[in-house]
């Protein structure tokens, strides 16, 4: 087995436990990632970004650094090489505990919990929830299930297809700290900017490529291209904005609004044409962002696949260049 076929088979394998294990229950590397750059903030921190760049270099470095060795202390054993990068692409993906937190907010909703439902929250999404009613709940989860598709499944695939190990773990890294720091608080503003906009730069395609797939998967293509085309940009996020817009095109729905986070509030604007989410929707959701998980999936395997050919034409080519540059 070639090491091309291994890393594509690596994601299919990492894929699927995450659809049938979803993530560890206990001793999680990405929340003992989480851990470390706690304890490194409390050492680090300062209001200033100069201060977050050595923050988010060194996690994001060392975690890179760790792919890469791990791809080539395994590059010469093709099962092993396979089963490392099924073990990253597992541990780096959330789409199956997305879905759980989903079935999770709907059964609530249903069984009109609303106290409960405002406590779970926290679980997708870092928005106040203390006076949201039934369809403020219902649209906060439809649109952290739009935006987590992206981000904890699409995303590391992509990256993982193109650079294997190193881009799966890195991707991860840098969107976790964006996740922790990455807010526009007073305390984080300075300090987080360099995880958010590093986060924001490895999100630019594999954002548009989820709200592609969102179009292609949707059963409603044109409604979720045109939504997208019309209505990402009112989004403050450049890549929130194409998957959401999307979603809503997709779903028949209008998302966006004023959010409010408890240290500030953002105005999302107004995506889609339809009437806003009810908890009927958030299966819905769920069961769309499970067919663009789908897709992703073989997309990044097909990518692997082409990214290794690609290096080997170039280094044929550059083989053929010395030797006739020496004839």
């Amino acid at each position: 087995m070639s090491s091309t076929t291994g890393r594509a088979l690596g994601i299919l394998l990492g894929f699927t436990a995450d659809r049938l294990l979803g993530d560890p229950r206990r001793y999680h590397p990405v929340a003992g990632f989480g851990r470390t750059a706690s304890a490194l903030e409390r050492h680090l921190y300062a209001d200033s970004r100069e201060a977050g760049v050595t923050y988010t270099a060194i996690l994001v470095g060392t975690t890179t650094v760790l792919g890469l060795a791990a791809e080539r202390l395994t590059r010469k054993h093709p099962l092993l090489n396979t089963a490392v990068t099924a073990a990253a692409t597992w541990t780096v993906l959330g789409a199956r505990s997305l879905e759980r937190e989903a079935e999770t907010m709907a059964a609530l909703l249903e069984e009109k919990d609303i106290p409960g439902a405002r406590d779970r929250l926290s679980h997708l999404c870092a928005r106040d929830a203390t006076d949201l009613e039934a369809d403020e709940l219902a649209r906060a989860t439809v649109e952290s299930i739009a935006e987590n598709t992206s981000d904890a499944c699409v995303a590391p695939l992509l990256w993982g297809g193109v650079f294997g190990v190193p881009g799966l773990l890195a991707y991860r890294a840098a969107n976790t700290l964006d996740a922790m720091v990455g807010y526009r608080s007073p305390k984080y503003e300075n300090f987080g900017w360099a995880a958010a906009r590093l986060d924001d730069v490895l999100n630019l395609l594999p954002a548009r490529a989820c709200a592609a797939l969102t179009a292609l998967t949707s059963g409603r293509p044109a409604g979720a291209v045109r939504v997208w085309r019309r209505d990402a940009g009112k989004h403050p996020s450049p890549n929130a904005g194409p998957v959401e817009a999307a979603f809503a095109g997709a779903l028949g729905l209008t998302l966006g609004g004023t959010n409010d986070y408890g240290t500030y509030v953002e105005n999302r604007g107004t995506l889609g044409d339809g009437p806003p989410p009810t908890t009927a929707d958030i299966r819905r959701t769920a069961a769309l962002a499970r067919r663009v998980g789908v897709s992703a999936a073989g997309v990044a395997a097909l990518t692997a696949l082409l990214a290794r050919q690609a290096r080997r034409t170039r280094t044929r080519r550059g083989a053929h260049g010395e030797w006739k540059k020496w004839v």
